[in-house]
């Protein structure tokens, strides 16, 4: 979602007549396009922000030793964007002083004016393969999770918006789309409905989607991933393999259940692959629970995994969650459960 909106800025920009700088030192405008996932990807945000003010202080005396100079050059602006634009605008301008402004992603919404016809406004990274955001948000309220906070409560692209968009990335000789959602199973118009339509589009030749929860990917959705079209990779995440874990997570399912939905996925679509996320440490996990998520991806084989160290995220409830348990036993399970699902 951060990449899909990185290039939605980019476009922003190109349609306003600025072009991409070579490096970050020639640049007139940097815009970081935050995540607040965990505690880390916020850490980045910090560090790159000291390290720009290092270049601004730079250029500016540059700037006043050489006349010559023109004063656009003079210029370097850092914008924050994105998912940590969740905390007030005190907050950030206290924490980062040095950045210049504070803008959402909405902010960068074109207005039809500047476009091409039939374009977008997005500067793709790639000529082949795009990605296609289908729905923003989240109402599912996961305990360790910030995403219905940092973008808000789910709201669905218009259906027909959707296949208009794909329609005219195959015209420009796209073969491969990745449907964007933080949940796409609960897209508004019918994610099955949508991926048969999609599959009808001439020239499109992949389809892949990003991400789905396990308690509502229904038999309809299992029946329109067997098409020829939809990539055999599902990622599914699944958080934990302990029930008690899952519960205190508000993941609606549990172990058992997710062992059930893989199973019945496998025997529709036996050559699917499935991928996963996965927290460990989360507050109060024992010794037993982590061995039940270790037993579980045991079971399922996972062909990679997306584990993280749990992170506690203020405004979830997990943050109020007392039973923190040492960094050295996260990260030693951490390092566990990574060798034995991604180091095979």
């Amino acid at each position: 979602m951060n990449v899909a909106d990185s290039e939605k800025v980019a476009g922003w920009y190109e349609a306003k007549g600025w072009k991409s700088a070579n490096k970050i030192e020639e640049a007139d405008e940097i815009v970081i396009v935050s995540c607040s996932v965990r505690e880390s990807a916020e850490n980045r945000v910090f560090g790159l922000v000291n390290n720009l003010t290092k270049i601004k202080n730079q250029k500016s005396c540059l700037a006043g030793r050489q006349a010559k100079i023109k004063s656009s050059r003079q210029k370097f602006k850092v914008i924050l964007t994105g998912c940590m634009l969740r905390y007030s605008k005190r907050w950030l301008e206290k924490k980062l002083p040095n950045v210049d402004e504070f803008k959402k992603i909405a902010d960068f919404s074109l207005d039809s004016k500047f476009l091409p016809a039939g374009r977008q406004g997005i500067i793709r990274n790639s000529n082949i393969h795009a990605l296609v955001p289908i729905m923003e948000g989240c109402n599912n309220f996961c305990t360790y999770c910030v995403v219905p906070y940092a973008r808000g409560r789910e709201v669905s692209r218009p259906f027909a918006e959707i296949v208009c968009e794909v329609e005219e990335l195959a015209s420009r000789g796209y073969k491969e789309i990745t449907l964007l959602g933080q949940n796409v199973n609960s897209y508004s118009g019918g994610f099955a409905l949508l991926l048969k339509k999609l599959h009808e589009i001439k020239g499109i030749n992949k389809i892949s989607f990003l991400t789905s929860n396990p308690w509502d990917l229904n038999e309809e959705i299992i029946e329109a991933m067997s098409l020829p079209k939809i990539d055999r990779y599902l990622h599914l995440p699944v958080q934990s393999g302990d029930s008690e874990i899952l519960k205190k997570m508000s993941r609606k399912y549990t172990a058992s259940d997710y062992l059930k939905l893989v199973e019945k996925i496998r025997k529709k679509i036996p050559d699917i692959k499935i991928g996963t996320d996965i927290i460990v440490g989360f507050p109060g996990e024992t010794e037993e629970q982590f061995q039940n998520t270790m037993d579980l991806c045991k079971k399922v084989n996972f062909v990679k995994a997306y584990v993280s160290i749990y992170s506690p995220r203020e405004q979830t409830a997990a943050y109020k969650m007392k039973e923190e348990i040492p960094f050295k036993e996260k990260r030693n399970r951490w390092k566990i459960l990574n060798d034995l699902i991604n180091n095979k």
